[in-house]
């Protein structure tokens, strides 16, 4: 056997086995053999042709179980809320922190276990994320106090941060750039099942059995999904020396958590002075982090990707969608539970149509992302998430209910257009050195939107009832006196505005990715006179220290 400069093999007949082979007068031309697609990872240029493979189908399904999980137990402890109340004895000001806390570790860690992945193996450290977040979730449903819970909803987190910040690094080693859209275009689908059958399990479970299910359901569950793990997935990512940036992940985790007690707070109590210190305290914290972050020799936030043009936009994006979107559901829900007077489960059940239809879209979305770039799908989401809070924004006391599920719907369309296109522009434009880091970026952006929704949501809405009577009907413990209806009402109106404010601006900055595109200098395959096609030379990306591949931007 005989071998191209380029590293492609050609049989003993002439017939090359993949990509690229020379043409009898010494020109390349493109193969179109059907092996093609297992040999051009060596080339890293032209689009792969499809080919079903089983292997790689294993690794989404094991990534998919990791994302259903953590979905489940995002919307199921929702409903759990307020059996934990009761059970636990929570104060009312402290049972969001089952949440919060949660998301709050997730938000701190992602970059720098996605740094794990990097150096030590990232399906090694995502693997590692199941069996932490099994034994998380076992010690859950054992609390016995307000300090138990949370202190153990932060263990939990723990695996979530290793299971999130490294999924879409290992589907990005797993899967060429051409097809990561529709890689994380499945992955959305773990997400919507998931939330769907946290509402449906969520119900059934507080119902009938014990909220402490919700968490031990996670346990065989985990357990399966980590097995099939250990027997699929394999590193093929070379191990990289880097330092965890533990200066970075102390000040983002202090800012942090002083913003957010303060704000959950103000959503049950008047601004006090140690509020307001805990409040300037946290917000002069971030500042001096993203100071530090400047000189830092292996920074939390890895700024040198910020050179990428289109990669600052995204995560920025990912960041207002995250604020503007995770509120929406629980400003749904309090229209429904304190307005409308329905159960935390009938009026999850309304919301159920939109999860069905993003996990359809995602995939579609996803496949579009690859064929047509990830601009366009990601910014008509957004606008279409748009629409579906100005539907929301129009509520009264008297709207149809299935009015409610067709905002769902709508929102459910652009979040299944989003996030599968703007998760796979991510991936697709950094490093594969990076990959965890990249990824682990985009969940701390993420995540930052979303554990701020919370705040903003109860403090926006909290302007025309009490605070205490705003927040016992977010967390499902009351309903609203039938007079405070339509005030109630308009104060949710404002908070969908806010929301509406913050989806436009990640719209808006999805779009400018288009130029921040054009500045990436990127060389397609020429065309010769006779339709014959060149080969693509590595080009210089913008942001780098060598040579990357064509197709990247």
């Amino acid at each position: 056997m005989r071998w191209l400069a380029r590293g492609q093999p050609i049989d003993a007949a002439g017939a090359q086995l993949g990509g690229w082979h020379r043409r009898g007068d010494g020109r390349p031309r493109r193969s179109r053999s059907s092996t093609s697609s297992a040999l051009t990872a060596s080339v890293g240029f032209g689009p792969r042709l499809p080919r079903r493979d089983r292997k790689r189908d294993l690794v989404v399904l094991v990534v998919v179980v990791g994302v259903l999980m953590a979905a489940v137990d995002t919307t199921i402890v929702v409903l759990a809320l307020p059996a934990m109340e009761r059970s636990l004895h929570i104060a009312l000001s402290a049972v969001v922190w089952v949440i919060v806390a949660y998301v709050l570790v997730v938000t701190i860690l992602a970059t720098q276990v996605g740094r794990l992945g990097d150096m030590f193996g990232r399906t090694r450290m995502y693997e590692f994320g199941f069996l932490v977040f099994i034994v998380g979730s076992a010690l859950c449903a054992t609390a016995t106090d307000e300090t138990s819970i949370i202190v153990f909803r932060i263990i939990q987190g723990v695996g979530g941060a290793f299971l999130t910040a490294n999924s879409g690094a290992v589907l990005a080693d797993a899967f060429p750039k051409q097809e990561r859209g529709k890689a994380f275009g499945y992955n959305s689908i773990g997400w919507n099942v998931g939330a769907i059958l946290g509402i449906l399990l969520g119900g059934l479970i507080i119902t009938y059995v014990s909220w402490r299910w919700i968490f031990w359901i996670n346990v065989p569950t985990g357990i399966l999904a980590l097995t099939l793990a250990l027997k699929v997935l394999r590193d093929s990512n070379p191990r990289r020396r880097q330092q965890l940036d533990l200066v970075g992940m102390a000040l983002l985790g202090v800012g942090l958590f002083g913003v957010l007690w303060a704000m959950t707070k103000l959503a049950t109590s008047s601004l006090s002075e140690s509020l307001l210190v805990s409040l300037v305290g946290g917000a002069a914290v971030l500042v001096v982090f993203v100071a530090v972050e400047h000189h830092r020799h292996a920074p939390m936030v890895n700024l040198r990707l910020f050179r990428i043009p289109t990669f600052a936009p995204t995560l920025l994006a990912a960041l207002f969608q995250g604020l503007a979107n995770f509120a929406v559901l629980f400003l749904v829900l309090m229209y429904l539970q304190g307005v409308r007077r329905l159960t935390p489960l009938d009026a999850s059940l309304l919301l159920v149509p939109g999860y069905l239809v993003g996990g359809v879209i995602g995939p579609i979305c996803g496949r579009l992302a690859d064929r047509f770039g990830a601009v366009w799908p990601a910014t008509i989401g957004l606008g279409v998430e748009v629409l579906a809070l100005g539907v929301y924004s129009q509520l009264t006391t008297t709207t149809p209910l299935g009015v409610v599920t067709i905002a769902a719907v709508l929102n459910g369309i652009g979040a299944g257009a989003f996030m599968p296109a703007n998760n796979s522009a991510v991936m697709k434009v950094a490093p594969g050195r990076d990959f965890g880091v990249a990824s682990g970026m985009l969940r701390t952006f993420a995540n930052i939107g979303m554990v701020f929704s919370f705040s903003v949501a109860v403090l926006v809405a909290a302007r025309s009832v009490s605070r205490n009577l705003a927040f016992a009907i977010f967390v499902g413990t009351t309903s609203l006196p039938r007079r405070l209806g339509a005030p109630f009402t308009t104060g949710l109106h404002a908070a969908f505005f806010s929301s509406i404010g913050f989806m436009a601006l990640a719209a808006v900055l999805s779009a400018t990715r288009v130029l921040g595109a054009r500045r990436i200098v990127a060389l397609s395959p020429a065309r010769e006179t006779d339709g014959s096609v060149r080969p693509p030379v590595a080009v210089q990306d913008v942001n780098s220290h060598g040579p990357r591949d064509p197709g990247d931007a």
